[in-house]
């Protein structure tokens, strides 16, 4: 089994981090470049930025922004929004990033996660699902692109099968149904595509307290992403690795 690691996401917009409630409601929550390197000191294993509004704007990632962070950063760093093609996403690698995460554009032309793959290696790619509960389809959920705006009637396990068969070592699915309510991650999307899947699966959408983190690694997650808890001091990354300690993860 692979390590736990634990990944602080930084949604961003206009330069900042912000954060929302099912892909909407969003607030600020603080400058990018503080808050990575408040995460690399409290112990943070890996981090992921977001840029949530560059696909829907027509835009690539501030590379900018990617920059700033990247200097300061001591862990792999991923960035996602705005990465279409392959020229893009090594406009981000070549800014810093360690990985590139790609959903509306993988979906759209899914040759370009093979591309992506043979270009930068399988180690460096990441692609993200954004799904919400949908029980017409056989998993019972289903994909959605552009920032969680545009439903696309395609299977969410389905699809997470397909990307997984381009040699993706992450993929990352988001529910839109516990994105930043706390309330606990989707485990059962956690589970669907873990079982369909040789890639890493990063939980992703809902964390509200530390049993939560501990739900998501038994229904498969190895790496587990929330931002609401950590960018407002509901969790402190130290204490939340001391407890999944004590409940036997690595």
């Amino acid at each position: 089994m692979s390590q736990i690691r634990i990944m602080p996401c930084l949604d961003m917009q206009n330069g900042r981090v912000v954060k929302g409630v099912r892909f909407v409601d969003i607030q600020d929550a603080g400058d990018p470049v503080e808050c990575c390197r408040a995460y690399c000191a409290a112990g943070a294993d890996e981090l992921a930025m977001l840029d949530i509004t560059a696909t829907v704007e027509n835009r690539r990632t501030l590379l900018e922004v990617v920059r700033a962070v990247a200097a300061e950063v001591t862990v792999p760093f991923t960035v996602g929004g705005g990465i279409r093609d392959v020229a893009s996403a090594e406009a981000v690698l070549n800014a810093g990033a360690h990985k590139v995460s790609t959903s509306s554009a993988a979906f759209r032309v899914p040759g370009v996660i093979k591309e992506m793959v043979e270009t930068f290696g399988a180690d460096r790619v990441t692609v993200a699902i954004d799904a919400a509960q949908n029980p017409a389809l056989p998993s019972g959920y289903e994909v959605f692109i552009d920032g969680g705006r545009t439903a696309t009637g395609a299977d969410a396990v389905e699809w997470a099968k397909r990307v997984d068969g381009f040699g993706v070592s992450v993929i990352l699915p988001t529910s839109k149904s516990t994105d930043g309510v706390q309330t606990g991650y989707d485990l059962p999307l956690i589970r669907k595509i873990r079982q369909a899947v040789s890639a890493e699966v990063v939980a992703s959408g809902g964390a509200g307290t530390m049993e939560h983190f501990l739900q998501a690694v038994h229904a498969g997650a190895t790496i587990l992403l929330a931002a609401s808890v950590f960018h407002f001091g509901i969790i402190r990354i130290p204490d939340l690795k001391e407890f999944l300690k004590q409940k036997g993860t690595n």
